[in-house]
């Protein structure tokens, strides 16, 4: 090795820890317009869009739109008619989720180069842990590197954080917007972050943040400087995290192993609020088929069930029970989805949002199901049957075996179109980097 190189390498050096991590958070900027922006740069570049996640384009819902519509007054969960108002030249475009998807696999696939570190937390950003990655340079270089490749390839912004763990790289990110790196360190977080709203620490919702203001607590300063007891009477074992994170202290490392799904769900913005049972229903019935089909792809079982349901003052409820018996059928999940609704919601009141999500998966072959006769006799029957309609989906499409049950003019119709099925983030879809 020259001397060059040896200094050259002291150098870099000096930008990583002796003890400790250096995690990289990589955030794609507006990223469905951008991604539009990118496929056709004649149509969209610079101008005011919006993706709306409905068939109905005037009645849905803003899933995101771009820097120069924000600048104008939009938002995302501001219904599209409302937005034309603010401002008439909104372009409004239709969801492709296959081509998110494919271009959060590219984005990915830039970051994973770097390191094998990587953790994808949805479809639109991931962590990086390039503690070992030093032959790249230094970790302002690296994410300098990353941006800028980012750009030049795909032809799409990020926001780059930079710190040493999760939280603060994932706050980093936020600091500048669009396509901008933030470094920062713990004795950082004092001066950029305690003169802050609590609601503004990530993991910090609108109900936690309520419950702080009543103790008095309205900075993350303050939270900083709380007594952890106080805290822990109040939220439990999350006092002491709440703590912690206010003094920029987390733990929980970069989680980069292709493990089995934890959990497969969907979720529906509907564009008006639902009330009735049978419109309920319908929508219970596309998320539970949709989300059983991902389920058997994976080759696994669900022992757990949650359904999400939002208001329409944009209130978020999570209701979940353990199955008694792991399945794969899409007919169970929708009556365990039907009966929690019914139990925890019931008919006659609005909604605007519902989600299934399937939880404590198993793999298929590892599932010992006990059976009583009438099962053991009639489950490898139904299985065969599930099998046969799986395969004429796949040659035919998703709109090849569907129950009357399952028409309709809301967007859990869509969710059997590929290109447009909803507005979840599936990160079973993100685990194929390789």
């Amino acid at each position: 090795m020259s001397s060059d190189q040896t200094h050259n390498n002291i150098n870099v050096d000096r930008y990583y820890p002796a003890a400790g991590r250096v995690i990289l958070h990589v955030d794609m900027n507006a990223f469905y317009c951008s991604v539009h922006e990118a496929e056709e740069p004649e149509l969209y570049r610079g101008k005011a869009t919006a993706v709306a996640g409905s068939s109905e384009v005037r009645k849905g819902v803003i899933v995101t739109c771009s820097y120069t519509a924000r600048r104008m007054g939009i938002s995302t969960g501001m219904v599209v008619h409302q937005a034309l108002k603010k401002c008439p030249d909104l372009i409004v475009i239709r969801p492709d989720f296959h081509l998110y998807r494919k271009y959060s696999r590219e984005f990915m696939k830039i970051a994973y180069s770097y390191t094998p570190l990587l953790e994808a937390t949805s479809i639109d950003e991931c962590y990086l842990d390039i503690t070992g990655s030093r032959q790249f340079g230094t970790p302002l270089e690296i994410a300098e590197s990353i941006q800028n490749r980012i750009r030049d390839e795909l032809g799409m912004p990020c926001s780059i954080g930079i710190a040493p763990n999760k939280l603060l790289a994932k706050m980093a990110s936020d600091l500048k917007k669009p396509n901008g790196i933030s470094i920062l360190r713990m004795r950082d977080v004092p001066q950029i972050l305690w003169h802050r709203p609590c609601n503004e620490m990530f993991g910090i919702g609108k109900k936690t943040a309520e419950k702080l203001k009543k103790l008095g607590i309205e900075t993350i300063g303050q939270l900083a400087k709380s007594d952890e007891r106080m805290l822990t009477d109040m939220f439990g074992i999350n006092g002491s995290w709440l703590k912690n994170s206010a003094n920029g202290i987390n733990h929980s490392a970069v989680q980069a192993e292709r493990e089995a799904n934890k959990s497969i769900g969907h979720t529906t913005t509907l564009p008006a609020d639902i009330s009735e049972m049978d419109a309920v229903h319908r929508v219970l019935l596309n998320i539970s088929d949709q989300v059983a089909r991902r389920l058997r792809k994976h080759e696994m079982l669900s022992q757990g069930i949650q359904i999400t349901i939002r208001t329409p003052d944009m209130k978020t409820i999570t209701r979940s029970r353990m199955m008694e018996v792991p399945t794969e059928d899409a007919s169970v999940i929708y009556r365990e989805a039907c009966a929690l609704f019914a139990k925890h919601w019931g008919g006659g009141k609005p909604v605007r949002m519902l989600g299934v999500t399937l939880q404590t998966l198993i793999p298929r072959e590892e599932s010992a199901i006990q059976l009583d006769l009438f099962e053991y006799e009639q489950k490898p029957k139904k299985e065969n049957l599930i099998r046969i309609m799986d395969q004429l989906r796949d040659k035919f499409g998703e709109n090849a075996v569907v129950t009357a049950g399952m028409l309709g003019d809301d967007p859990s119709v869509l969710l059997r179109n590929h290109k447009v099925r909803g507005t979840s983030l599936q990160k079973d879809n993100l685990q194929s980097l390789d």
